[in-house]
């Protein structure tokens, strides 16, 4: 995993540090907080279920398909999961996903600051050619956020996976290309200082 390795990235709303048992706690109160994983259309860890979500996200990044960090809020409190994930060294390519927020930080600018230093380091310290994003079609919530960073959509790969609760789940692709992310950091940046929070 020479071109892909833990790494610490930090931002004004919000600081990413590797993933780690350690943090099984502080991910733990977080989940509780909405209890997030009784949407049925999401794939979030339950509260009982945290350390072994945390051991199947390091076993990935074992393997070199994934890359896992846990979300600090501005305070230093610990308030979700995100990844690079469907790690793709040879194309340069990774998605960011398997993100969860505790419910009393979204809408607040720590999903917009965690975009803008996956996307960063992505682009400018990967060079990946594109970065993915990839939600449940009934996931409004998250498409909305997706198209507000300023990914656009490639497609929907129809009956893609079997949803937990036995149904078959239609994927909407988004991407962000490496020619469109000085506008899209633009926008971010802008976001962040200029909008209140």
């Amino acid at each position: 995993m020479a071109w892909l390795g833990p790494v610490s990235l930090r931002g004004a709303h919000a600081r990413l540090e590797p993933l780690s048992q350690d943090h099984c706690g502080g991910l733990t109160e977080a989940v509780k907080d909405g209890e997030l994983w009784k949407l049925w259309y999401t794939a979030v860890p339950t509260a009982e279920g945290m350390s072994k979500e945390i051991d199947r996200r390091l076993g990935l990044q074992a393997a070199g398909s994934m890359l896992p960090w846990t979300v600090f809020d501005a305070d230093g409190k610990i308030a979700g999961m995100t990844t690079y994930m469907n790690v793709d060294a040879p194309n340069r390519r990774v998605e960011i996903g398997s993100t969860w927020y505790a419910k009393h930080v979204q809408r607040s600018g720590v999903n917009t600051q965690c975009k803008l230093l996956l996307l960063a380091h992505a682009f400018e310290k990967l060079d990946c050619i594109a970065v993915e994003f990839r939600t449940h079609f009934f996931n409004q919530q998250s498409r909305r956020g997706i198209e507000r960073l300023g990914a656009k959509q490639d497609g929907i790969l129809r009956s893609h996976q079997i949803a937990p609760n036995g149904t078959l789940r239609d994927t909407v692709v988004y991407s962000i290309i490496a020619s469109e992310w000085p506008t899209v950091k633009a926008h971010l940046t802008y976001q962040l200082n200029e909008k209140p929070r």
